[in-house]
């Protein structure tokens, strides 16, 4: 298949430059053109100082252009650019994004702008890809992906919910500096130390947890920051509607597939939930579906990370769960969970490229 001309929003920032990362080899997307701030714009995009732990890919010989200016929508629109991926900030997004989808370049947006928005679907690619088809039956020009503490709880609960049925949920969570942001990263790690308060983040999760899965129930929900790089780990605790035997619910996790759809995607893990004994912040943080790669390249293996991991499974009573789960924030939480679904409505067709 032709590869789609795409633009990343966003240059210097840690999930901008994941993007990068993964759309560089990618094959049916091609990093056509970035667009970033002042700060970076009329530099090449080698140039731009590259803060990820992994090496630098080649990347292709394009300039950054300035997102702010007038002219740059209808140029990318000339080239044959078609999706923008947004690593926008939220207030940037929220001005920035609908200018691009107006124009009729498909935006997918890491940011929080849009979320549950009517008209912007709000997707996970193995929960509700139902979404993205528009009732009006015309080409999807705006989407989102979810919060990235979401997806370690979601997945997991989603598979419980299909067997046994979730009447009451509890979560709390440890969640990784680069969530943050590259800027807080640095500075809790130059510090030594950590502010756990993240304002606003429970609430969020739960409100897109009962979106996406379409979920009425009761629920406590805690999150916290810790200092780690890389990783959300949730511990959950589940009351549920039918009776449940822990034989029964391993069988439900580890044959969990998700919905169909997703499986021949290329940013797809092998098997969506991975059981392990005991969650292992750092073996487990790239999961694919199938093991763990201690250092994986994720500009050519697109599957790793993208996998949630799920152990300390047990069932206190015939009626409670626990477990807890880990996933890589800033691949299956964001910019490998936004490519993601890009390749979903590829796939769906419902871009009308």
């Amino acid at each position: 298949m032709l590869r789609t001309e795409t633009v990343v929003l966003g240059a210097g920032g840690l999930v901008a430059q994941r993007l990068h990362q993964r759309l560089v080899h990618h094959p049916w997307f091609s990093l056509t053109a970035v667009a970033g701030s002042a700060r970076f714009a009329g530099r090449s995009l080698n140039e731009v100082p590259w803060i990820l732990e992994e090496a630098r890919p080649p990347m292709p010989n394009i300039t950054v252009e300035d997102i702010e200016d007038s002219g740059l929508i209808e140029s990318l629109v000339q080239r044959g650019v078609r999706i923008a991926f947004s690593a926008l900030p939220t207030e940037e997004a929220r001005r920035l994004e609908p200018r691009f989808a107006a124009h009729g370049i498909a935006v997918f947006s890491n940011a929080s702008a849009f979320r549950r928005d009517a008209g912007v679907p709000l997707v996970v690619p193995e929960l509700n890809p139902e979404a993205l088809v528009q009732a009006s039956k015309k080409p999807l020009v705006h989407a989102c992906a979810t919060n990235c503490t979401l997806l370690p709880l979601v997945l997991p609960l989603a598979a419980i919910n299909e067997r046994f049925g979730v009447q009451h949920y509890t979560m709390r969570s440890e969640q990784g500096l680069s969530g943050g942001g590259q800027h807080y990263l640095e500075a809790a790690l130059s510090a030594g130390m950590v502010d756990p308060a993240i304002p606003g983040e429970a609430e969020k999760t739960d409100a897109e947890l009962r979106h996406v899965l379409g979920w009425e129930g009761e629920s406590e929900v805690r999150c916290a920051r810790v200092l780690r790089r890389d990783g959300h780990h949730v511990f959950v605790t589940v009351q549920t509607r039918d009776p449940v035997t822990l034989d029964a619910l391993l069988d439900s996790l580890r044959n969990w597939e998700g919905n169909e759809r997703c499986a021949s995607l290329p940013s797809a893990p092998h098997k969506p939930l991975m059981l392990v004994d005991q969650i292992d912040p750092e073996t487990h943080l790239f999961a694919d579906g199938l093991g763990f790669t201690g250092r994986p390249d994720p500009s050519t293996d697109l599957k790793a990370g993208m996998a949630v991991a799920v152990g300390s499974v047990a069932c206190p009573s015939s009626h409670t769960i626990r477990f807890e789960a880990y996933s890589h924030n800033s691949l299956r939480g964001a910019a490998g969970g936004l490519v993601y679904l890009a390749e979903l409505a590829v796939s769906m067709d419902v871009l009308g490229l």
